[in-house]
């Protein structure tokens, strides 16, 4: 019953989290260097794919509860409502700390917190090893191979 509440939120949050960040792309000051609109192409891509993708998960979900005859009452649990604002307070903490700290720690922390939520003190082991190969990677990928300076 939760699974089905946490499928439903999540791609509304999304939703909501693509048009936010679409607003706050648009807003950006124009480029000083070539072209103008040319720093805001890329994380437009990403904003549309996200909306579209998130649009299609939950006309997908809906389509799966209703197939299977379940009551809309499901869907509002408080359950999936504190793991969606937990994770969405992770989230904010993450803005929150990333020009102080930088990208690397501030993403470990992140990963680390999200995982260790999510999965449980059980699976350390995992959470590690995602939190520590992912962020290095990602970072890596970025300031190495594309000479993109992250912060």
């Amino acid at each position: 019953m939760m699974q089905v509440a946490i499928r439903y939120a999540m791609p509304v949050m999304f939703i909501i989290g693509s048009v936010i960040y679409g607003t706050m792309i648009i807003q950006l000051d124009p480029a000083t260097l070539g072209n103008p609109d040319g720093p805001k192409f890329f994380p437009l891509f990403v904003c549309a794919g996200l909306l579209v993708f998130s649009i299609a998960d939950l006309v997908n979900v809906r389509k799966q509860i209703y197939a299977k005859n379940k009551d809309l009452e499901l869907i509002a649990q408080l359950k999936s409502f504190k793991l969606v604002g937990i994770i969405v307070g992770i989230c904010v903490l993450y803005t929150l700390i990333f020009e102080h700290v930088g990208y690397l720690i501030a993403t470990i922390l992140f990963m680390g917190a999200l995982m260790f939520y999510l999965n449980g003190l059980k699976k350390w082991r995992l959470n590690v090893i995602v939190t520590v190969v992912v962020s290095v990677s990602t970072w890596y990928g970025f300031t190495e191979l594309l000479q993109i300076s992250l912060p």
